[in-house]
């Protein structure tokens, strides 16, 4: 299928809303479907991944946000899982990007670099990223998307469940 051309002027990221929940959890489907090509995930009777975590994403609005990832011209794009607080870093303050999903179509046609960039510029701070290294994709993906951005990053290794993660930690606010 052929790249979709989107202008980052075209993409916007909005926080996503209780009635939206329903959305993100058939993104999350998706996301998980490409997930379970790197880690040994399990699909209920039902045929669904499910997220157990979406839930605490309306229970802990003021820890947890969802965006969804949008264009005028092309709709729904793709989604951002975020936190206060990550397992990867000591600092209980630190943002972390928990889960980020860009639809296959729109891949490789800067609409998740603009989107973590516009994260990025909207809520300044100390944020991790961690990529499974089993990941190809995101392996390619987050060094060029830190190093882009403009501002002091770390990378480091750590040990993982199934693979060793790169770990990312950008200082944001440009």
């Amino acid at each position: 299928m052929p790249q979709a051309c989107i202008e980052p002027t075209q993409i916007s990221l909005q926080l996503a809303t209780r009635t939206e929940e329903s959305t993100l959890a058939n993104l999350l489907e998706l996301y998980m479907h490409d997930m379970s090509e790197v880690f040994p995930l399990r699909i209920s009777d039902e045929g669904r991944f499910g997220y157990a975590w979406l839930p605490t994403y309306w229970a802990e609005p003021d820890v947890r946000f969802a965006y969804l990832i949008r264009s005028e011209n092309a709709g729904l794009l793709g989604f951002i899982l975020t936190t206060i607080g990550s397992p990867a870093c000591d600092d209980p303050n630190a943002l972390d990007v928990a889960e980020f999903f860009v639809l296959r179509r729109f891949r490789r046609s800067k609409v998740g670099t603009t989107a973590i960039h516009m994260l990025w510029d909207q809520k300044p701070g100390l944020w991790t990223v961690r990529v499974a290294e089993g990941n190809p994709g995101g392996i390619s993906f987050w060094p060029k998307v830190v190093s882009t951005y403009g501002t002091k990053f770390q990378e480091k290794r750590v040990p993982g469940r199934h693979y060793f993660w790169k770990v990312y930690e950008v200082q944001t606010g440009r």
